[in-house]
């Protein structure tokens, strides 16, 4: 019997892709009304496109489920102006974390006091940068920080703070994205008396105004429990300052790592769920502490950017080696480092043609040099699949130009945005000039 109409159907599956995508034999794939492989023509490969109503809806929906609390979206996940310029339109605040990612988003006019700076090693220039734009707080994550942001902010100076906690809860998709517990670099523990004895450090400094605890759990946690866990260990620390200090915290930042669907019948976090049992179990646990429930803050990332942008790359080998067949695209790592880093599988889709081919398992590499450079591994693809061909990666708006690098002297890929049937450029190629300009000496 054969199975052939399977994977047909696995290739008709949108539901990975941002709302607006369409497939008809007349234009192709088409995002935000615009079909992806004119958007290959107009600007090269490879190419980004984001799909801009894609991130605003996405914004909207974490105001309307988390209607009470505040949100931030987390920079590193990807950011440019006019996503910093989208952020401050739909009420959103930012989680950034160096002086680069602050300085970009001042830039646009982006309000600093809905700015909030972590990171575990924060350099002189990223505390001078925060403290000279006036961000809404800094989140300090070990002992260090405190004498060096007090002495920074001055005698009449001061800032409010928040103190980054680990909760000892074990989440997230991969062991290196992992960050809620004491093995790793962030935080302050809450079993071994380092964050009780950093905050008292704190409130001995009073330029120093600790407005909150902060924690971050990990990256790609599809499930709720782990939050709760984590609000319920957080309250408990809330109330041993409150008996040792008389110290009642306004805020409770539960950082991001909301996961998404990477490839169709994968598990993403339920938003909705999320934010009625984190407010009902924030309720409790404060209600049996005896406080005041404290602001919720949450700093979604990837779950805003991943699954509104797109990689669009071309087809530039393909052979056999062995049973396998390869087919080679003009990108790869230096432009998608997740399936070397984290072993991250996509499902990749022909675009630009429609095939009656059918299909064969293949493994998509990229073109530099090394051989973990491996895209997608053991996906379907047409059996016809040829140099020339366009290949498009849905989800693709997180963690890929934002960690891209110089490898190979390639090059960083654009960045274009699509709506209402119109593209635009967003961030432009990066060149050879650009390349050579930074080398200046012999």
């Amino acid at each position: 019997m054969t199975t052939v109409h399977e994977p047909a159907a696995v290739q008709a599956d949108l539901s990975v892709w941002p709302a607006s995508a369409t497939d008809t034999p007349r234009t192709g794939l088409s995002v935000g009304g615009v079909p992806l492989a004119e958007i290959a023509d107009r600007f090269g490969t490879p190419v980004y496109v984001l799909d801009e109503a894609e991130v605003r809806d996405r914004c909207r929906t974490y105001r309307d489920a988390f209607h009470d609390a505040e949100v931030l979206y987390a920079a590193k996940a990807f950011l440019c102006r006019a996503m910093a310029h989208w952020m401050d339109e739909e009420g959103l605040g930012l989680d950034v974390c160096s002086a680069g990612e602050l300085e970009l988003a001042f830039l646009t006019g982006f309000p600093p006091e809905r700015i909030v700076l972590h990171g575990n090693a924060k350099s002189p220039r990223d505390l001078e940068t925060a403290l000279r734009l006036r961000v809404g707080r800094i989140v300090i994550d070990s002992p260090s920080e405190i004498a060096r942001l007090a002495a920074a902010v001055g005698p009449d100076g001061q800032q409010k703070v928040m103190v980054r906690v680990v909760p000892g809860v074990s989440a997230g998709g991969h062991e290196k994205i992992r960050t809620g517990t004491d093995d790793q670099k962030f935080g302050l523990s809450t079993t071994d008396g380092y964050a009780e004895h950093a905050i008292a450090r704190i409130l001995d400094q009073p330029q120093l105004q600790l407005t909150g605890l902060h924690c971050h759990l990990g990256s790609q946690i599809t499930s709720v429990e782990p939050y709760l866990v984590a609000v319920r260990r957080l309250v408990a620390l809330m109330a041993r300052l409150y008996e040792r200090h008389g110290l009642v915290l306004p805020e409770l930042d539960l950082g991001g790592g909301h996961g998404i669907a990477y490839r169709p019948g994968e598990a993403a976090l339920d938003l909705t769920t999320l934010a009625r049992e984190v407010r009902a179990e924030l309720t409790r646990a404060c209600a049996s502490a005896r406080l005041p429930v404290p602001r919720l803050i949450i700093e979604p990332g990837r779950a805003i950017a991943g699954p509104a942008g797109i990689a669009v790359y071309r087809v530039l080998a393909v052979k056999h080696t062995g049973d396998r067949l390869f087919v080679a695209v003009d990108g790869g790592m230096s432009d998608n480092p997740r399936p070397a880093l984290y072993g991250v599988r996509y499902a990749p889709r022909l675009i630009g043609r429609h095939s009656t081919a059918a299909p064969a398992r293949v493994t998509v590499v990229g073109r530099h040099c090394e051989a973990g450079d491996i895209l997608a591994a053991d996906v379907e693809l047409p059996d016809d699949i040829r140099p020339g061909d366009l290949l498009a990666v849905p989800v693709a708006g997180a963690y890929h130009l934002s960690m891209a690098s110089g490898y190979n002297l390639v090059g960083r890929p654009p960045v274009v945005a699509v709506r209402d049937g119109l593209a635009r450029l967003l961030v432009r190629r990066e060149s050879m000039e650009d390349i050579r300009s930074r080398d200046v000496g012999l």
